[in-house]
């Protein structure tokens, strides 16, 4: 079994910075992309962007683009999610995925493995 724990939520002002981590843990295991999602209150959880695990390829949804940056570390285990010029409309629970399929793609949908999530709240 693969645990993915995230951490680094919590409360910012709007206009500032949050890093959020993502570390996996377990059995030795090889994912193709992790990924992060986030769920606002009353609303479906949405994609917010990957990284193929291998090639460290990027992709954001236009919603964050020039604003967030995902990033992994492998020796870590770890992948990041650099949040920056933050807005109420971030405010979340941020969820990372595993995905154990192989991709040439960041996938939307099908990640097999969840982290519990973390909470972003940007308010002022």
């Amino acid at each position: 079994q693969v645990q993915l724990v995230e951490s680094g939520g919590g409360l910012v002002q709007p206009g500032g910075s949050l890093r959020l981590s993502c570390a996996a843990s377990g059995r030795t295991f090889s994912w193709y992309v992790m990924g992060w999602f986030r769920q606002a209150p009353g609303k479906e959880r949405e994609f917010v962007g990957g990284i193929r695990w291998s090639s460290q390829s990027t992709y954001v949804v236009d919603s964050v683009k020039g604003r967030f940056t995902i990033s992994r570390d492998d020796a870590k285990k770890t992948m990041y999610l650099q949040m920056n010029s933050l807005k109420p409309e971030d405010t979340a629970v941020y969820y990372c995925a595993a995905d154990s399929n192989p991709s040439e793609t960041v996938p939307m949908t099908g990640y097999d493995y969840w982290g519990q999530g973390t909470q972003v709240n940007v308010s002022s």
